[in-house]
Order: structure tokens, then C-alpha cells, then sequence
């Protein structure tokens, strides 16, 4: 088939790559967001997969918006067959989705119907999930809500953060999405509807949602952590000023600290929850870099009774 791969940032790089690498197919060019300012100087950087594209001398599209006439009228004179896509980062009007004969194909990485919405991997950690996975589906004009090609599972590990489980879905998935493309140019795969139960929902995770609550179980305390790493990163507030939490590891023995009550030993810091307390791993305080957390806490001089949280 001929394609027109649409997607934006790093962790749709490795899908890209795959559907380049098959042979089977031709991507004729790829749909990405405009170049976005970057850095400290703030200059305009293009996006992961408009880089990877250039390398490969493919046609790169960056409309401002999928509705822009221009960007419509170049889709219609490339006339692709499917318009496989990965984390776009755009809604796509019913005008484009009418264009490609097989529709535009969305590599999501959650088991649908959970975790409908932008932030998947984040809400299956935090939630505790111990299984998630990346599924294909043919976008329609509801939220993540198509009939489903395929799906692969992945078995989320006690110390995955966000980041961790999304590289290995992206590489997971990369292979997923390429087999669908070969099921739907052979005539072989066809969708299945979406069931109507275990729906659950995956909005963006905001800063709010980010900010720690000690009086939660320390098992939550860890899902936040890792659910919300690396972006937009779990955070307290100590002496007034926010402390980012990098890492953290729930320590079942320890009963005896209130919720947010530090304990500092020589090279550990635990904090309480509202079950057993966590240590404190790794930290970063505003201004500086990521440090071990014993680090931290001599550099700070914890006085006895100082507390996280607020």
C-alpha cells in the first residue's frame, strides 16, 4: 500500500522505521506537528519523526492544523491507500479521515477499550496494572473508540516508570502496527468492534495530578512516581519550594512516620505514607539537577520534626 505515516514525537519514531523497513509498503510521506521552540535560546526544533523522515528523504508535512485546505489538497494529490499513525498529537477532521481507502489506522498503547485518551501508560502504572499492552484501530471521530485490528500485551514490571513502558511498547507496538498493514493490504485482517464494557478513560496527566499525597498508601505513593516519570514528574513541597521525586521505593517495614514525616539516616531518607513509609531515592529541588536523595538531605540540613507535603 501506499502510506502517509502521521506522528510527532520519539516514541513513534521506532513505528515509523518499521513500516520503512518492511518492504511491503511505500511511505510516501509523513504528517507531523510544526517545529516547536526548544532549549534555553527557545529556537524552533522539528519534531522527532520530521527528523527521521528527512533522513530518509521523505516528504514531510507539517500543517498547523489538519483541517488546513493546503494540507487537505496535498493528502488528496498523494492518494494514500492508509494513513497509519502514532501519537500525532492532533484531532483529525472527518474530511481527512475520508481520504485514504483504508482509513487512518492509530498504534494506541493500552488494551482497548481501557484507557481511552492521551496519556495511556501513565494511568495503567498508576493505577496499578500488572498487564498493558498497544492495540491498532481504525480512527473514528469518537475518543480512541474504533474497532480494533490487533493487539500485543506487555507485563508491566514493579519498577517501570512511564518512560520505561512506553520505549518497550513502541518497539512492541512498532511491530504490531506494520502486521496490520500487511493484514489490510492482503484483505486477511479485518476490525472487531470495541466491547462496550471495561471502558475506562486516560486524560492528560496535569502538575496537579502530579503533586503526592502522603496520606495515600505508600504503594500509591510509588504508582504516582513511576506513573508520572518522566513527565510531568511526581513533586511535594518542602520548606516552601517544590522537590520533584525521581524515584522512590516503598519500604514495608517501617510503620513508625506520620504521613510526610522524614526520617534521615546516614545514607537514607524515608518518608511516611498513610501505610509504611517509602525511601527516598532520588530528587530533584528546584534549580538543580537530579541528586541521591542522602545527598539532598545533608546539603539541606533536615532539622527533626520537618516534614513533606506542606
Amino acid at each position: 500500500m501506499k502510506l502517509v505515516f502521521a506522528g510527532t514525537p520519539e516514541v513513534a519514531v521506532p513505528a515509523l522505521d518499521a513500516l520503512i523497513a518492511s518492504g511491503r509498503h511505500e511511505v510516501a510521506a509523513v504528517v507531523t506537528r510544526p517545529d516547536a521552540p526548544a532549549g534555553r535560546g527557545r529556537r524552533l526544533v522539528a519534531s522527532p519523526v520530521a527528523e527521521r523522515a528527512e533522513e530518509a528523504g521523505i516528504e514531510v508535512l507539517k500543517p498547523a492544523s489538519p483541517r488546513d485546505p493546503a494540507f487537505l489538497e496535498r493528502l488528496k494529490e498523494i492518494g494514500p491507500d492508509c494513513c497509519p499513525v502514532v501519537a500525532y498529537g492532533a484531532l483529525l477532521p472527518r474530511v481527512a479521515l475520508d481520504i485514504p481507502a483504508h482509513g487512518w489506522v492509530n498504534l494506541h498503547f493500552s488494551l482497548l477499550p481501557a484507557w481511552r485518551g492521551a496519556a495511556p501508560v501513565q494511568h495503567s502504572i498508576m493505577s496499578g496494572d500488572e498487564i498493558t499492552g498497544a492495540s491498532t484501530f481504525l480512527i473514528e471521530e469518537g475518543l480512541d473508540s474504533g474497532p480494533v485490528y490487533g493487539t500485543v500485551t506487555e507485563e508491566i514490571r514493579p519498577t517501570d516508570t512511564s518512560g520505561d513502558l512506553l520505549t518497550r511498547l513502541a518497539f512492541a507496538g512498532s511491530g504490531l502496527l506494520a502486521a496490520t498493514m500487511d493484514g489490510i493490504a492482503d484483505g486477511t485482517l479485518k476490525a472487531v468492534p470495541q466491547p462496550a464494557e471495561g471502558i475506562t478513560l486516560a486524560p492528560k496527566i496535569t502538575v496537579e495530578d502530579a503533586k503526592v499525597d502522603w496520606a495515600a498508601p505508600a504503594l500509591r505513593v510509588d504508582r504516582v512516581v513511576r506513573g508520572c516519570t518522566p513527565a510531568p514528574g511526581a513533586w511535594t513541597v518542602f520548606r516552601g519550594e517544590r522537590l520533584k521525586l525521581v524515584q522512590v521505593k516503598p519500604v514495608p517495614e517501617r510503620t513508625d512516620l506520620a504521613p510526610g514525616g522524614l526520617a534521615v539516616g546516614k545514607n537514607s531518607v524515608h518518608v511516611g505514607t498513610g501505610s509504611y513509609a517509602v525511601e527516598l531515592l532520588w530528587v530533584q529541588a528546584q534549580g538543580k539537577k537530579p541528586m541521591r536523595a542522602a545527598d539532598w538531605a545533608r546539603g539541606a540540613r533536615i532539622a527533626e520534626g520537618e516534614s513533606l507535603g506542606g
